[in-house]
């Protein structure tokens, strides 16, 4: 008998934790999942709400219920819902892995209590494998898990572990699209062409501000679809939009220089837009912004914010799309006399639990088959379930994708000058005095590592 095939018979009872927000197509995630192990004669047990209840785990004083914190799927569960908006069990930002940040504090048990908790309430309950289910901090969370057993005693039983890559962000290497991206981008993109034709009959302007934390991805796919006049990400601030600032990184204190958007320059840049188009007669129009810059204000701006589990800020309390539009209203009338009427909105949180888009329940279908695969086929952990071209499966090694040094996940940026880059700046409205925003501008050869050309 194959080493394989004992990997498979050894995984009976199979755990599923969804962890951070939500996106559209989760269900037919855990739905094609859990129908794979349940047809094969394996069980599945889906926790409720990410890793809150496993972390907190105590076999006398905090030991896990049915119904309560975690429940036994049946068929009944999971048919017929791919389609379904929500998340069938759930999601939360329990970060059990807070406080690791190299190697070495996966030996420390002050470290790795949350972590311990997690794997005894999995053997506890007589979990085989996890398959976790999230962005680049439950791949993190993941990968903790994975690494931890690596150090338990050889005689100690091991949870197989796989990741299913989720976010609306589309920002992870190691995957060309993810899950809920499309179906967010087509969500937003039509409230902004909602925006364009109030923009079209008040003779005003939209700011829109779009998640997409690290990266511009879904902020230039609203622009593109909803037929933005300007679009501007994370990857855009350099030359006349950058400035460097020395500030304190807020997990280890120390100072250093940090990029930052200019925001005077930003400002300038948009009423540019606005003062071309009133040239060529059209007094209304849209600008996207990718809600991500909000991390690249100036200190000023971010002092006093308040910051999640993982340390990041609060960026739907910051509200840059308003913070821009009175900056820009006040630009254009400081540089024409006259005021414009700007309008900042923030889109997002609508779109997370929209109905799914057909592609995003066929993708994320074969992403929980991919999971049944990986664990019962091939017999693997610590891997990442991937799809590229005609949905074919692929599966990463936590190691591609998972810097071993810092234990930290690294994004994918959409590269500055690359054909998808450069599709925004051919459909957006050109000034004549804006050459770097010139749609036949080349790109500089990159390193893939981190880059936005190939996914990984």
């Amino acid at each position: 008998m194959s080493q394989e095939t004992k990997q498979g018979q050894s995984i009976q009872r199979v755990g599923i934790v969804f962890a951070g927000g939500p996106a559209p197509a989760a269900n037919a995630v855990i739905s094609a999942a859990a129908i794979s192990f349940i047809e094969d004669g394996r069980e599945v047990v889906g926790f409720f709400h990410g890793y809150s209840s496993l972390q907190d785990y105590h076999p006398v004083t905090k030991r896990l219920l049915p119904d309560e914190h975690y429940r036994i799927l049946t068929d009944k569960d999971v048919r017929g819902i791919a389609n379904s908006r929500g998340i069938l069990i759930g999601t939360a930002r329990a970060n059990p892995g807070k406080g690791i940040t190299k190697p070495a504090d996966l030996e420390d048990p002050a470290k790795t209590r949350l972590l311990q908790n997690v794997y005894n309430a999995l053997i506890d309950l007589e979990i085989d494998a996890l398959i976790s289910i999230g962005g680049d901090d439950t791949l993190k969370t993941a990968n903790f898990l994975h690494e931890y057993q690596k150090r338990l005693p050889p005689e100690a039983k091991r949870v197989a572990v796989v990741h299913l890559p989720k976010t609306i962000d589309n920002d992870y290497r190691g995957i060309d699209f993810t899950f809920g991206f499309f179906t967010a981008v087509d969500f937003m993109a039509k409230e902004v062409q909602n925006l364009r034709a109030d923009a079209m009959a008040t003779h005003s302007y939209f700011i829109v501000e779009t998640m997409g934390r690290k990266a511009g991805w879904l902020s230039y796919g609203v622009a593109i679809a909803g037929e933005s006049n300007l679009v501007v990400g994370v990857e855009d601030v350099e030359g006349a939009l950058a400035l460097d600032e020395e500030s304190v990184d807020p997990k280890t204190g120390e100072r250093r220089m940090q990029r930052r958007v200019h925001i005077d320059a930003l400002a300038d840049r948009i009423v540019d837009l606005i003062l071309t188009r009133e040239k060529r007669g059209k007094h209304y129009g849209t600008i996207v912004l990718a809600e991500g810059l909000g991390e690249m204000l100036p200190e000023s701006f971010l002092a006093g914010l308040p910051r999640d589990e993982h340390g990041h800020i609060s960026l739907g309390r910051l509200d840059l799309g308003k913070l821009m539009a009175q900056v820009v209203m006040d630009r254009h009338q400081a540089r024409t006399g006259r005021k414009k009427k700007v309008t900042g909105v923030q889109l997002g949180y609508e779109s997370r639990c929209a109905p799914p888009h057909a592609f995003d329940v066929m993708l994320g279908s074969q992403l929980g088959i991919g999971a049944y695969r990986a664990l019962v086929e091939e017999g693997l952990s610590g891997h990442m379930v991937s799809a590229t071209g005609q949905l074919d499966l692929m599966y990463v090694p936590f190691s591609d994708i998972v810097n071993q040094e810092t234990l930290t996940t690294e994004v994918r940026f959409i590269r500055t000058g690359s054909d998808f880059h450069r599709l925004a700046r051919f459909l957006e409205t050109r000034g004549e005095k804006n050459p770097e925003w010139s749609p036949g501008r080349r790109p500089e050869p990159q390193s893939l590592r981190g880059s936005g050309g190939p996914a990984w």
